[in-house]
């Protein structure tokens, strides 16, 4: 019986790893097709990439989709970390408050927030661009930024920036120099989320942008009406970047950790 219930799960474990992974496999096996049927393989090619870096409006595309995420990477952290550690010294009702005001992005649907933000930027007679599109992903990038670093705060003894000031240490110099490397871990899961956030999104991104302006999402969803095959050589340059950004986070440190090891040792 329990070879049989073990047997089942590992066939369970690897239905669901090949519904997850085929359709990737699939994408990179036909973006070195030498047709551009998306169904028969007829030849190995790599036609479908070298169009693909001659498109103007990819490359432009894959040039606002990486600009906007650092941006608002880069925003996003600065202002949830400091939202996240002002509100840590808040009195408890504050804390409900704005902890139930920043889960709302998170919790609506995003074609709520898209539409929100759309009709903000009409009111205000804004006209839609590259700003107004990374305005919005600063804005839904915030709460995913609070939400890493909160928990770190909370792992945080209470009188360690008192006593950093107690010690001669201005504020500004308690925060960077005592707080921030106790919830570093967090401010980079949280940076790391919301770059991901933000290059993958869609929704948000075809409401706030304007015309001449796309991203990879909203490119891609242009031209999903006619077969494209220079998309699927970009979405397999995706997963091979995203494939190096992992194996080197995972793989970095486990060799500090062998190196302080080794140190120990000797």
């Amino acid at each position: 019986m329990k070879k049989n219930n073990k047997l089942f799960s590992k066939f369970y474990l690897a239905l669901i790893m090949l519904f997850f992974y085929l359709p990737i496999f699939y994408v990179i096996l036909f973006s070195f097709n030498e047709s551009r049927s998306l169904t028969s393989f007829s030849g190995f090619s790599l036609q479908w990439y070298e169009k693909m870096f001659k498109t103007r409006a990819m490359m432009e595309s894959i040039y606002y989709s990486t600009l906007i995420a650092i941006i608002a990477t880069a925003v996003s952290t600065v202002i949830g970390t400091i939202v996240a550690i002002g509100l840590s010294k808040s009195s408890r009702v504050i804390k409900q408050i704005v902890t139930q005001v920043n889960n709302l992005p998170m919790l609506n649907p995003d074609i709520v927030t898209a539409i929100g933000l759309m009709l903000l930027f009409s009111t205000l007679n804004v006209p839609t661009g590259f700003g107004t599109l990374l305005l919005a992903h600063i804005i839904f990038c915030i709460p995913y930024v609070m939400l890493s670093v909160t928990p770190k705060l909370r792992q945080l003894d209470e009188n360690i920036a008192e006593a950093a000031l107690d010690l001669g240490c201005t504020p500004f110099e308690a925060l960077y120099k005592v707080i921030i490397p106790q919830i570093k871990e967090g401010i980079i899961s949280g940076a790391l989320v919301a770059f991901t956030m933000s290059f993958d999104d869609f929704v948000i991104s075809y409401f706030t942008t304007g015309p001449g302006i796309n991203n990879i999402s909203t490119y891609v969803y242009a031209t999903t009406k006619r077969i494209n095959p220079s998309v699927n050589a970009l979405s397999t340059l995706i997963v091979l970047a995203i494939t190096i950004i992992l194996l080197v986070s995972n793989v970095l440190p486990l060799l500090r950790s062998r190196r302080k090891r080794n140190e120990e040792i000797n």
